[in-house]
């Protein structure tokens, strides 16, 4: 049985296909492709690819439409790839449920390494006991989290802000997702308690909290934790 990672691309344009198929094929992985979201949502339940590439903008429906389909029944990896740049449809995308969003044109290195932090992710489970990253160290076990070996003191709030970013590392997590984890429903419309408590976790982990390395602004949809 061939176990290299298989690859569902759900685009209608031709051109993106090919390339995709290429530079795909090329890292040795392997690959699907379909031009509609239906034939998407059919191969995707025939195959079980380890990844779907999806587009927004397809011919038979919105590619929003495919993505809360597969939702509804899968938890697999999906990075969607449009040209929709604008912010509304990129948090849309991300409430929805997509992992990660790149806009058109996009470069096929930045897509690998998007890739690759996903599926890293998706391998790890979130039962894992230490979180370790340069200078940072989160023992789950006992909330213990320590900088260069040195205990810092983090607030309740903080401690589960800091476990939401490392639970979905790699991950744009969006101001509305990261306030229903750590706030609850009722406080998703409150944007200001989520950069007050931001800017507090920079200023006890970053080195530098103005040019912050872990927690990372994404302008106008939320923030990504990079490991």
């Amino acid at each position: 049985m061939d176990k290299r990672i298989k690859i569902l691309i759900i685009d209608d344009e031709v051109h993106i296909r090919k390339f995709l198929r290429i530079a795909f094929e090329a890292e040795n992985y392997l690959v699907e492709e379909v031009s509609s979201g239906t034939d998407g949502i059919k191969l995707m339940q025939s195959i079980k690819p380890t990844l779907v590439v999806l587009d927004l903008g397809l011919p038979d429906m919105d590619g929003m439409e495919v993505l809360k389909k597969i939702r509804s029944w899968s938890t697999i990896p999906i990075i969607i790839l449009s040209v929709r740049n604008d912010e509304p449809s990129i948090i849309n995308a991300l409430d929805n449920g997509a992992d990660d969003y790149l806009t058109k044109p996009f470069s096929v290195g930045e897509l690998f390494a998007r890739i690759r932090a996903v599926l890293r992710k998706r391998a790890e489970t979130n039962e894992t006991p230490v979180f370790e990253s340069g200078k940072l160290k989160v023992d789950l076990l006992s909330k213990v989290t320590t900088i260069d070996g040195k205990q810092i003191k983090l607030t309740s709030t903080e401690y589960h802000l800091l476990c939401t970013f490392i639970k979905y590392t790699g991950r744009v997590l969006t101001h509305s997702q990261l306030l229903k984890e750590v706030w609850g429903n009722e406080s998703k419309e409150n944007d200001h308690y989520l950069r007050i408590y931001v800017g507090h976790l920079r200023q006890k982990i970053e080195t530098d909290p103005s040019n912050p390395k872990f927690i990372v602004t994404e302008p106008g949809i939320g923030y990504r934790f990079n490991p």
